[in-house]
């Protein structure tokens, strides 16, 4: 794991590359030793309906949240987060200096015995991690 799932308002499609968006929290997330390769899902789901602040249409919005298998450490988790979030906001910079939009991040344990998982993705990753 983490699962990264990405929550958006309509309005920002025509100024955000949201694929591109994936790709840099899915780099981000590779370069956490806490975090397997192989585990790491990142998708972003489109919200058409949105009422925020003064009703305003003009405002949008980026939910991030992380839903990591539970054992790891607090401050790992926090590191995780953090640079996470930091990715976020640098990818958004450009769009930020022209629209309205509200960025917000959230990292949720799993409970391992309630989550049961499979896959084959390792046997096909050229390094197998």
């Amino acid at each position: 794991m983490p699962h990264v799932h990405i929550e958006y308002s309509a309005n920002l499609e025509e100024v955000v590359d949201m694929g591109a968006l994936c790709e840099a929290i899915r780099q981000a997330a590779a370069h956490l030793e806490a975090f397997p390769t192989a585990g790491i899902r990142v998708r972003a789901i489109r919200v058409d309906h949105v009422a925020m602040a003064d009703g305003d249409a003009k405002h949008g919005f980026i939910d991030l949240s992380v839903r990591l298998r539970e054992g790891r450490p607090d401050d790992v988790k926090h590191d995780a987060i953090t640079r996470i979030f930091a990715a976020l906001q640098t990818f958004m910079a450009p769009a930020m200096d022209t629209r309205s939009i509200a960025l917000s991040a959230e990292m949720r344990d799993i409970d391992a015995a309630l989550s049961p998982k499979f896959g084959n993705v390792r046997d096909h990753m050229e390094d197998g991690t």
